[in-house]
């Protein structure tokens, strides 16, 4: 069978991936633009841009155009993509090019126009279908989605949470709760200034969150280094385990609630495909430390964490792109 051309891409709110049919995923970066104050120009795009974010250099406005998932800046996030297609390669061909991009299932009419908008507007031209995220991360954590069984999905980004249950490429019951990563992060840099007066910037606050986790691990503090908030001086500080898992203890809540409310609310007929296909968990959230567990403790149902999470749903978004056979939503659908 012939591959289908064009390109796969999961624009999220953290990184943006880019999968090249026949060439693989060609962009792993972070969803960062730098704009130059006087020129207008991009500086940077991707890592290098985001390395800047923060730091608050005087001639460059870093922008992340993307705010819970969905595009917050157009014009950003069409220089953005530009830049990453360009470094990417993408051959022009006759016609428009297929780009497959993933949405949360919840997002509005206007927020699928912005994306559809942002890509009608690359060269070369793209012509655009969208997908639901839970059905991309249940194809790329192995679910055989055209045979129409049962799945429970649980992707945890950096802007949203998707939790959704599908009978094959379709959605039976989703819902996107507008907070991931970053909301445990943001939780983390407030825990921290008002328990130690330091302020530590994202970056820290994730590298805490990632190493500590819900505190329920051999590690029971680690250090991180900010900006001491009455001297204004660098200063570094241990930071317990109890504190993170405080901090980020209610996006924890939100996100295992809504696993049991969708469960209370599943198809009989789903149930036990369900059950025994085990919740899967993606995202980069997937990898907090414990929260596998207090999942499977809240569902009582098996959880288990998909190989490589935080390219599942780009994977899915290729395989849906080159076999063609799931369901996508046109633009505004």
């Amino acid at each position: 069978m012939r591959l289908r051309s064009g390109v796969a891409i999961d624009l999220g709110t953290v990184n943006t991936l880019v999968y090249v049919a026949g060439r693989g995923i060609v962009i792993e970066e972070p969803s960062a633009i730098a704009i130059s104050r006087v020129t207008g120009e991009v500086v940077a795009i991707g890592a290098a841009a985001d390395a800047l974010s923060g730091k608050e250099p005087n001639d460059v406005e870093v922008i992340h155009p993307l705010r819970d998932g969905v595009i917050a800046d157009l014009d950003a996030t069409v220089a953005m993509l530009q830049a990453f297609l360009r470094q990417a390669r993408v051959r022009r061909r006759i016609g428009k090019t297929l780009a497959v991009i993933c949405l949360p299932v919840e997002a509005t009419y206007i927020e699928r126009r912005s994306v559809a908008a942002a890509a009608e507007a690359l060269k070369p031209r793209c012509a655009v279908q969208l997908i639901d995220e839970p059905v991309a991360a249940a194809a790329g954590a192995g679910y055989e989605l055209s045979a129409g069984s049962g799945a429970f999905i649980v992707d945890i980004g950096g802007g949203t949470t998707e939790v959704a249950v599908l009978a094959g490429g379709h959605v039976v019951r989703g819902r996107s709760l507008r907070l991931g990563g970053n909301v445990m992060d943001d939780a983390i840099v407030r825990a921290v200034r008002q328990e130690h007066g330091l302020l530590i910037g994202r970056n820290a606050a994730r590298n805490l969150k990632m190493t500590l986790g819900l505190a329920d691990g051999s590690i029971t503090e680690a250090e991180t280094v900010g900006v001491d908030a009455a001297r204004r001086t660098p200063r570094v500080e241990r930071i317990s385990a109890k504190l993170v898992a405080a901090a980020i203890e209610p996006t924890v809540l939100a996100i295992t609630g809504e696993v049991q409310e969708m469960l209370s609310d599943i198809p009989p007929n789903l149930a036990e495909e369900v059950v025994r296909g085990k919740i899967r968990i993606a995202g980069g959230g997937a990898l907090l430390p414990g929260l596998a567990y207090r999942i499977e403790a809240a569902a009582d149902i098996a959880v288990m964490v998909v190989d490589d999470p935080l390219r599942c749903v780009i994977r899915g978004a290729a395989r849906i792109l080159e076999v063609g056979r799931v369901p996508v939503r046109r633009p505004g659908a």
